[in-house]
């Protein structure tokens, strides 16, 4: 069993969100619906948490016979099952009365027990709060219930998992099926073992109710083996193997599927209604069949109705329904479901040939009177009762000159209002309803398919495949199906390991004959009721074609997933082994699936052309590769949320004297509005990097920026999308010089930075938080640290260690593990974070950079101080050269010796303080004069008769740029130059 992680069961999680329900605060974000619900109707209810020390005893317990027998194998075994897991399996009643326990073990048995969960104990939710059991029927359907979801504070300690048993007939809840065991083995499969379990149960229930209709079906046999004119061959007596008496009355009258549809519909009227016998229905190729309702009655007192069909040759001079005689009447077009009647489960003897109406022209007229029990039969030989009376008072059962004695033949069975017609229209809207539920839960093409192929298997199919279009799968528009065309199996559901079908991910092309390509070129659905007979199917792949007939799949239906006027895939569903193959009704119901499910594909490929498109802006907007510097090594991540882009940057940008800037930033929220801000954000720090900024004067820049945006300021139109709201935003900036190993940091709201020594330790940056960008008016403060070479920088966003179930101490303790390794390379770094903190479906961007520091040594690095004396002008030059040569660097000697003696002319001429000249050696030579004057020189273009103003200019020139940084002392003034 997987544990329950206790952080989000106790720390800042339930715990939290328990006590601020009680005291009228909104949860809705951190409670499930269910939960809260149940947590609603509870305190509506006057219900006490605190109060409740234990469940409290039930009164006049009295459980229903029928549910102990059909739920006793079935829980016992289930139980023996879960022996040694520590559950126990619980039985209550439809009112939350518990009547069995089993299983469970010795410390969870003490525990209920001193709960007092026990047989006899009332847990409706109304009395004992928030449970499996109570809530389960409460909400009338499965609950799963772990730890301090439960409202009442004794229950705290377990998890349950509760589903209701429903009478496969009425749908009435007859009961409940509760898996309970200790909070820390609470496993959210128990809830499926309890749906499984409740299944079983109501299979044996309908089993039941399936012996009352044999019994019915027994009685009549019994009544009419002796009748006129009926003959009962041996190999057909009740509970031997035969032919069914559909089958034998279809095959002798030669019925289609629309005609049979046509009679069940008109007998299922016929049970449905009580005052009415007779019925008379239009078939196809101008044949009338007469139906007559024959009350019956079981040996236990069962009582039931069969309805005998009865196929006439031609359309006669008939006086119609209303000639039938008494009882008979007009029949509505659409009979309700819940009149349905059952279809004969057993064997009888095939009808005879049909036969010819009576020249009276009153077809109707043979079946007037009801079958009886022959009055001869001794009650030895007649172990089933009779076959009550008919209107006329008499016995029946004479042919009355027509054969009606034998014409007839039984078509359906089954009790006033109640049959397997009605289970199957109920079991087909259950299954609708839980389409409806759980096909469309996320934005994701693939999963929608695969949630459409688990809804159906095995309720509706023994196998569902789905195949797409690689455009749908992309989010884009499909094109018109043409024969041939490539679709991709994006969806397999099947009962069973290795069916013969193409699997997921296979390319498949259907050929025109098969039923997939005629429903995506129709777009109508297709039926294939026998297989084995249709050979348009087989010509797709004739030996996988046997491999599927060998593995006894019978019927497929195939139907075109259409959706907003575009074929978007075909679904197919198969079926195997003893179902009944696949029907009109069947179909009907293919289609209501099919069409939900297009419509949640559609939007899940409209969800995914945005958010693609939104995707493609932002990665537009991120670094593309790694610029070109030597101070750090870096790595990094980005990983958009599932539920869309968001804001989330990160950049590494080169400024002068071989440093580097490493930023990560996050702008609060999601969709092309974050997108769009974050573009915004890190092409201005980039532009302040530019101008060689302070690290707390460049954020006291961009805090600016966002205040100003979310004031509106440089909007050209009043911006109307939903998400255009306040910008919020964080950023982290560092500063690191190689020549130095100095790192200045600093934060605007932004989770600190993580340092990993060379030797492995780690050690969060005590890094003053500051204010997040956009509130304005606080200064940001800097910290700065000496960095071992070696050593690893550590930069990312809150969605890698903040969770909504989890306390960010707990998610920064966890990056702390991971990164404690020494001699890791950032690749591996980055990787390893990602694989042990990322959850399968972020719910927030996620931005990791990670930086290995470098060195420039001193051998890359030269440097001169400098009297304020013009004389030191020519010194200063002959060192420059003689440097150059000594790094093998003569050629760019005339130019850096020019470089350097303007530079340091300016300085002694004009600034005031220490004059300092260094050259560095990195990947281009960087020469750099500092003095202690903030006033900044500036190129300008020198008149004709101007005697100076031209040595920023010849600067310039002679480099590939130059720019000026200021220091808490003073300015550099620099300039590079490429190496040869």
């Amino acid at each position: 069993m997987i544990p329950v992680p206790i952080a989000w069961d106790d720390i800042g999680g339930l715990a939290d969100a328990h006590e601020r329900f009680l005291s009228g605060a909104l949860v809705e974000a951190d409670v499930r619906d269910s939960v809260l619900d149940s947590w609603k109707r509870c305190r509506i209810a006057g219900f006490e948490p605190d109060r409740m020390t234990a469940f409290p005893r039930a009164s006049g317990l009295g459980p229903d016979g029928r549910l102990l027998r059909a739920a006793e194998p079935v829980l016992k075994g289930l139980s023996e099952v879960l022996a040694d897991t520590g559950v126990t399996v619980v039985l209550c009643d439809g009112q939350g009365r518990m009547v069995q326990r089993l299983g469970g073990d010795r410390r969870l048995l003490q525990l209920l027990d001193g709960v007092r969960f026990t047989p006899g104990c009332d847990a409706s939710e109304l009395v004992s709060g928030t449970n499996g059991v109570g809530t389960a029927l409460a909400g009338r359907g499965p609950f799963y219930v772990v730890g301090r979801e439960h409202f009442a504070d004794c229950l705290q300690p377990f998890a349950c998992a509760g589903a209701p048993v429903r009478n496969p007939l009425s749908g009435r809840v007859e009961g409940v099926v509760d898996l309970t065991c200790l909070r820390d083995h609470a496993d959210p499969a128990m809830l499926r073992l309890a749906r499984e379990a409740v299944r079983d149960i109501e299979t044996r229930l309908l089993e039941q109710a399936t012996q009352r209709e044999r019994a019915l079906l027994a009685a009549y046999r019994w009544a009419r083996r002796d009748a006129p004119g009926w003959s009962w061959p041996e190999r057909t007596l009740p509970g031997q193997p035969g032919q069914s008496d559909q089958e034998a009355g279809h095959e002798s009258a030669g019925l289609g599927r629309i005609d049979l549809a046509l009679l069940r519909e008109k007998a299922e009227a016929l049970i449905a209604s009580p005052q009415r016998t007779l019925d008379e229905v239009v078939l196809s190729g101008g044949r009338i069949a007469t139906l007559r309702c024959c009350p019956v009655t079981g040996a236990a007192g069962e009582s039931g109705v069969v309805v005998e069909a009865r196929i006439l040759g031609g359309l006669g001079p008939g006086l119609g329904l209303g000639a039938a005689g008494p009882g008979a009447s007009a029949v509505p077009s659409r009979v309700s479901s819940a009149a349905a009647a059952v279809t004969i489960p057993s064997a009888v003897p095939p009808a005879p040939p049909p036969v010819a109406p009576k020249s009276d022209g009153t077809p109707l007229a043979a079946l007037r009177t009801a079958v009886t029990a022959p009055p001869s039969a001794p009650a030895a030989d007649e172990p089933y009762a009779r076959v009550r009376t008919g209107t006329d008072g008499h016995s029946g059962g004479g042919d009355n000159g027509d054969g009606g004695g034998g014409g007839g033949w039984p078509l359906l069975v089954g009790e006033t209002g109640v049959g397997r017609l009605a289970v199957q229209a109920r079991r087909r809207l259950e299954l609708l309803h839980e389409a409806g539920l759980r096909i469309g839960s996320t934005l994701d093409v693939a999963r929608t398919a695969e949630e459409l192929a688990e809804v159906t298997v095995p309720r509706f199919a023994d196998f569902t495949a789905v195949d797409l279009p690689a455009a749908v799968l992309r989010g884009e528009e499909p094109e018109p199906f043409r024969v041939g065309a490539a679709l991709r199996r994006v969806a397999l559901g099947a009962v069973e390991e290795n069916p013969p079908l193409y699997g997921v991910g296979e390319e498949i092309r259907f050929t025109p004959s098969a039923p997939q390509a005629c429903s995506l070129d129709s777009r109508q659905s297709v039926l294939e009721p026998v297989l084995a007979r249709a050979g348009g199917w087989f010509a797709q792949d004739p030996a996988r074609g046997d491999r599927i007939l060998a593995a006894g799949i019978h019927s497929l239906i195939t139907v075109p997933l259409r959706a907003r006027g575009a074929t978007l895939g075909v679904v197919s569903f198969y079926r195997s082994g003893k179902p009944a193959p696949f029907e009109d009704d069947d179909l009907s119901l293919a289609q209501e699936l099919a069409a939900r499910a297009a419509i949640c594909i559609d939007n899940a490929r409209r969800y995914t052309r945005e958010h693609n498109t939104a995707l493609t802006l932002q990665r537009s907007l991120l670094p593309r590769g790694r610029p070109e510097q030597s101070a750090v090594e870096v790595a990094y991540r980005y990983l958009p949320a599932q539920a869309g882009v968001g804001g989330d940057w990160f950049d590494v940008i080169p400024l002068s004297g071989a440093r580097v800037a490493l930023v990560v930033g996050d702008v609060v929220g999601h969709g092309l509005h974050a997108a769009a801000t974050m573009g915004r954000l890190r092409t201005a720090v980039q532009n302040f990097c530019s101008l060689d900024l302070p690290a707390d004067d460049l954020l006291t820049h961009l805090d600016d920026l966002v205040s100003r945006l979310d004031r509106g300021e440089g909007w050209a139109v009043e911006p109307t999308y939903p998400d255009a709201g306040i910008i919020g935003a964080t950023c982290l900036f560092a500063v690191y010089d190689p020549v130095t190993r100095r790192c200045t940091l600093t934060r605007a709201g932004h989770p600190q930075p993580a340092v990993v020594a060379p030797d492995g330790t780690v050690e969060f940056v005590d890094l003053p938080p500051g204010p997040p960008l956009g509130l304005g008016g606080m200064p940001f403060e800097t910290v700065e640290l000496e960095l071992a070479e070696g050593s690893q920088l550590v930069l990312y966003t809150d969605g890698l260690i903040e969770k909504r179930s989890q306390d960010v101490d707990v998610g920064l303790d966890a990056l702390r593990t991971v990164l404690a390794c020494a001699g890791r390379a950032p690749e591996d770094t980055c990787e390893a974070v990602l694989d042990a903190l990322l959850p399968a479906r972020p719910g927030d961007d996620v931005a990791l950079l990670v930086a290995r520091i470098n060195a420039l040594g001193p051998e890359q690095v030269a440097q001169w101080d400098l009297p304020s004396d013009p004389t030191v002008v020519s010194g200063s030059r002959a060192a420059v050269t003689a440097q150059l040569a000594a790094w093998g660097l003569d050629d760019l000697a005339f130019s850096t010796e020019l470089v350097a003696s303007e530079l340091v002319t300016n300085a002694i001429r004009y600034a005031t303080g220490p004059v300092r000249l260094r050259l560095l050696r990195d990947r281009a030579l960087v020469c750099e004069v500092s003095d202690g004057s903030s006033t900044s020189p500036r190129l300008r273009r020198a008149r004709s008769e101007d005697e100076g103003g031209r040595g920023l200019f010849l600067v310039a020139q002679l480099t590939e740029r130059w720019g000026t940084r200021y220091t808490t002392d003073g300015k550099v003034i620099w300039a590079e130059q490429p190496l040869p």
